[in-house]
């Protein structure tokens, strides 16, 4: 759920622009996501920004499934 949170609010960062602090849409997958992205913006330095945080919590987040589903399968 977590990731496709964060997709979605990639989505609408790209197709809002500017105007996506006011989307409801966008403040819910913010309020969502807010904890997970302190916490992946943490092993980033501290001049990343907003985007590459989110792209790089998604690839955590990703990975963690990923890792879960094999773990779930194989082992």
């Amino acid at each position: 759920m977590l990731g496709l949170c964060l997709l979605g609010q990639g989505v609408l960062y790209l197709i809002a622009g500017r105007q996506r602090a006011g989307n409801r849409v966008y403040q819910l997958f913010s309020l969502i996501t807010e904890a997970p992205r302190r916490i992946g913006a943490i092993f980033l330095p501290r001049s990343a920004n907003g985007a590459l945080v989110g792209i790089f919590t998604f690839a955590i987040v990703l990975l963690l499934w990923l890792g879960l589903a094999f773990i779930r399968k194989f082992v």
